[in-house]
């Protein structure tokens, strides 16, 4: 599924313009570390976290783009990080529960 797609059907807000990539499914972290080693490429990352390192780790996975939850946006120099690295930034106001049960009713996962 397209991030455009996915964006208008659970209401992600875009926090940044970024390719329209393609979503191979979902991973759930807030550690750096963990992303590094666990996360696939072209995922769709989900996190409350918002600093520099986590947009280092997305873009070494490869990550399709971020999106945070509870309402949390990064500051500005991590919002012109992702974009010099090429990743989406989207947040919803869900908590990561609610968010994750809407990407599985997709068949997101």
């Amino acid at each position: 599924m397209k991030i455009s797609e996915l964006a208008n059907k659970v209401g992600l807000k875009a926090i940044n313009e970024q390719p329209d990539k393609t979503i191979d499914g979902v991973y759930i972290s807030d550690m750096a570390s963990d992303i590094i080693t666990n996360a696939k490429p072209n995922v769709l990352l989900i996190t409350l976290q918002t600093h520099k390192t986590l947009i280092a780790a997305a873009n070494l996975i490869d990550v399709a783009a971020i999106a945070f939850v509870k309402g949390r946006t990064p500051g500005q120099e991590i919002i012109e990080l992702a974009n010099r690295v090429g990743i989406g930034l989207f947040s919803t106001e869900d908590d990561t529960w609610t968010f994750a049960s809407k990407l599985a009713k997709l068949g997101i996962q």
